[in-house]
């Protein structure tokens, strides 16, 4: 019986290792259909530079076959960046697994908070995580100190751990191996000031297990649990060794109490634990219970040939580009591994258990009497089962969620020879966060969505966005040259009228002057009519009355002048004054209006130059998410926490807003008045994209016939137009959407398989390590254990 409780633990080990290095994947569903497996963005000041940009992608077009700008004129006037081209482009697949499901849109200010996540996932880690390292760290403890244990066993077990759990390394570390990580103190363990005082190259010894078990992927953090679970336990006996020696009645004396305090004190000590293990209960009694047919299906199961399933499976090398025979052949063989191996492992572990703790004596039977007791009797005396709990070590204990039972039992029942033999030397070492994207665990990485969140963000409507504004100062300037300009004009009238004036007076001078030369012209005549004797001629005495008049006229003239001069004097220094004035208002006139130029350029360039928010790497939106149950019927599952990942672009670190948005693309261009980022769920409950169902539809609202839905805003199914004005400054910029359909659920568990991920997954009603393998090599090695143990015989 010890030598198959060995090879049982040995077998569990190895499903364990499997974690690490599943069995070939096959691609789940894969068929005629094409869905879109990553969509990425192109942005650039010409098509040619957005285009070039989405090498090996295929560009969303529209019916005409042109390729589509989602950003087509929405750019603004003065001052604004301009036009952006932004293209999409996308890649394909046939594996539904890896396919999108669902595209939505989220804009600047659509209603999400990183700070909300934030805050959640702290609590999370706070509620959770911290207080499972707590607990957990009993486990890590004894797992160091069996690692020098000088029991043969301890040290045996603890050390086949450590090589295991090296098989794992950690990224913060440098890349090393987390079992020997494990043996040096844990960052937490340390505390952060003693921590952050360490220079790198000391802080890369030290593992930060918080991070390691919120962070790594499901598979690791399942597995390292285990692992320092059964690494546990530095105590020279088994637990179930010291249980066989324990009752309640001794652990009341041990406490040296009174028989009342006595008992409070153990309901203190071990009431919660025992709670756990009373869940456990039934499910162990009845695989106990159940011994005799169990048996007689292992033994079918053990003759039962495989050779035909396991030689397909080797056989095959190229799983991407086999026929649909040979795939197919493939899936089936794979299965059927897959449902012996799961079938022929419980089954030994079945029979193994009840035929181990029938073995044992323990008070007046068995370990299997104790065992088999109905759960309604220990509920009326819970102290019945406290002895196992006090039989459990500290890091035991600490793993009682993670193990059931029959775990426990099969645990308690081998020695370091069952660690020993089993091997993973094959297995390839892989990092604790081998595919996890850690972006949803940085601070303001992820934003959260919601229907409230969202309503709240409709109501903060930002009027800034409404007409472009001018500053204060810019309109002062306006005002200035306006009136300069007012100004300028009253000088030019004034100047133009006085000027008017001026020549009028200076007309009757030249009147005066123009008189006064013709009374000197007849003067000169009239002399020389004298000195010829002809003075007393009629002529003479006609020039002489003529010489009379105009010395009248003179005469008048000279007064008028006289009475003008003061006004013409003023005249002429209006004049004057109004001739500079305009002249200085001139140039004034032509410095405010590039003054004003200026000013109202930059205002609006102002208007125009938004201050971007970093946008998040990732949205997580709660909803109800529309799936299909394994008869392909439509149901509704309810408050679902979807993780969607932004689409990246082309921005390079000379861009702009490249520290804000690094590569997170905006459909905008990082011209607009907001981001406009647009995201992408992958998510097995839902139904994928269809790659040829992408429709572009330009400057029309209508619906195009058999579409429902498009890309969209999150909290809503109805296409979101990309040039919505909310978003852009061109009011007058054409409409684009972009439509598509999904896969329709035609047949039964279409929208999910349990051939998908190529690991098998470990049930939790059986337990870590119990309840499949996911390999042949596990199979073929109890194969190998059997024949040894018959040769022995």
């Amino acid at each position: 019986m010890k030598r198959l409780m060995t090879v049982i633990v040995s077998l569990m080990l190895s499903v364990i290792m499997a974690l690490m290095n599943p069995m070939q994947t096959l691609a789940s569903n894969t068929g005629a259909e094409i869905y879109i497996s990553e969509i990425r963005v192109g942005m650039g000041d010409s098509k040619s530079d957005a285009s070039n940009a989405l090498k090996g992608y295929t560009i969303v077009k529209d019916a005409n076959g042109n390729y589509v700008d989602f950003n087509d004129n929405a750019g603004g006037g003065l001052g604004s960046k301009g036009d952006t081209v932004v293209y999409l482009g996308y890649k394909t697949t046939s594996d539904r697994k890896d396919a999108i499901t669902d595209i939505a849109l989220m804009n600047m200010k659509g209603g999400y908070k990183t700070e909300d996540y934030d805050a959640l996932m702290e609590k999370y880690i706070n509620a959770q995580i911290t207080p499972f390292v707590d607990d957990f760290m009993a486990a890590i403890r004894e797992y160091r100190e069996n690692y020098n244990s000088p029991y043969t066993s301890n040290r045996e077990r603890a050390r086949y751990i450590n090589a295991a759990l090296n098989k794992y390394t950690d990224d913060d570390c440098n890349d090393a191996p987390l079992g020997d990580l494990l043996l040096n103190q844990t960052k937490y363990e340390m505390g952060d000031a003693a921590y952050n005082a360490l220079s790198d190259a000391e802080k890369a010894k030290h593992a930060d297990l918080v991070t390691i078990i919120a962070q790594s992927n499901g598979k690791a953090t399942l597995a390292i649990e285990n692992l320092l679970v059964r690494a546990s336990d530095a105590q020279e006996t088994t637990w179930i060794e010291r249980l066989s020696e324990t009752t309640v009645d001794d652990l009341l004396e041990s406490t040296g109490l009174s028989y009342t305090k006595a008992f409070r004190e153990l309901d203190r000590l071990y009431y919660d634990d025992a709670m756990r293990l009373l869940d456990m209960w039934d499910p162990f009694k009845e695989i106990l219970d159940k011994y005799d047919e169990t048996k007689v299906l292992l033994e079918e199961l053990q003759n039962k040939d495989m050779s035909a399933q396991y030689a397909i499976v080797d056989g095959m090398k190229d799983l991407l580009n086999a026929t649909d025979e040979q795939t197919k052949a493939y899936a089936e063989a794979a299965v059927e591994i897959q449902v012996h191996s799961e079938q022929l492992t419980a089954a030994l572990s079945d029979v193994a258990c009840k035929e181990f703790l029938e073995s044992i004596e323990y008070e007046d039977g068995t370990l299997l009497d104790f065992f088999t007791t109905p759960s309604e009797e220990i509920e009326e005396d819970l102290t019945f089962i406290y002895p196992v709990i006090a039989s459990l070590s500290d890091g035991q204990r600490a793993g009682l969620e993670l193990f059931t039972l029959q775990d426990l039992v099969m645990l308690g029942a081998t020695d370091g020879n069952g660690y020993k033999d089993a091997s993973f030397e094959d297995l390839t070492v892989e990092s604790v966060y081998e595919g996890v994207d850690r972006g949803i665990y940085e601070t303001g990485g992820v934003g959260l969505t919601s229907d409230a969140l969202r309503e709240q963000a409709m109501l903060e409507i930002n009027e800034r966005y409404g007409k472009p504004g001018l500053s204060g100062l810019t309109y002062g300037f306006i005002g200035i040259t306006a009136g300069c300009a007012i100004a300028f004009g009253i000088s030019i009238g004034v100047m133009k009228r006085t000027d008017k004036a001026i020549s009028s007076l200076l007309e009757t001078q030249g009147e005066l002057a123009a008189t006064k030369a013709t009374i000197k012209t007849f003067q000169d005549s009239w002399s020389q009519m004298a000195e010829a004797g002809q003075a007393a001629t009629q002529a003479a005495t006609n020039l002489e009355n003529r010489i009379y008049e105009l010395a009248k006229e003179v005469a008048g003239l000279e007064k008028t002048v006289a009475a003008e001069k003061p006004i013409l004097a003023r005249l002429q220094s209006r004049s004057s004054t109004s001739a500079d004035l305009a002249t200085g208002l001139g140039v004034a006139m032509v410095i405010l209006v590039a003054i004003t130029t200026y000013l109202s350029w930059r205002d609006l360039h102002n208007y125009y130059q938004v201050d971007y928010t970093p946008i998040p790497r990732y949205m997580v939106d709660e909803k109800d998410i529309t799936a299909y149950n394994a008869n392909g019927e439509k149901i509704v599952i309810k408050n679902q926490s979807a993780y969607y990942k932004a689409a990246l672009c082309n921005r390079d670190s000379s861009a702009e807003y490249y520290k804000v948005a690094k590569d997170i693309a905006d459909m905008n261009g990082d011209v607009a008045k907001q981001w406009l980022a647009i995201y992408y769920a992958k998510n097995e409950a839902e139904m994928p994209i269809l790659v040829d169902s992408l429709k572009v539809v330009k400057d029309n609202k209508q619906i195009p016939a058999g579409y429902t839905t498009g890309v969209h805003m999150f909290g809503t199914e109805a296409a979101e137009n990309f040039n919505n004005t909310l978003y852009i400054w061109n009011s007058d910029a054409k409409s684009v959407y972009l439509y598509y359909k999904t896969e329709e659920a035609k047949d039964p568990g279409l929208a999910g398989t349990g051939f998908t991920t190529g690991t098998i997954a470990i049930s939790a009603g059986a337990g870590l390590g119990v309840g499949a393998l996911t390999s042949a090599l596990a199979v073929r090695a109890l194969g190998k254990k059997k024949k040894k143990e018959e040769e022995a015989e």
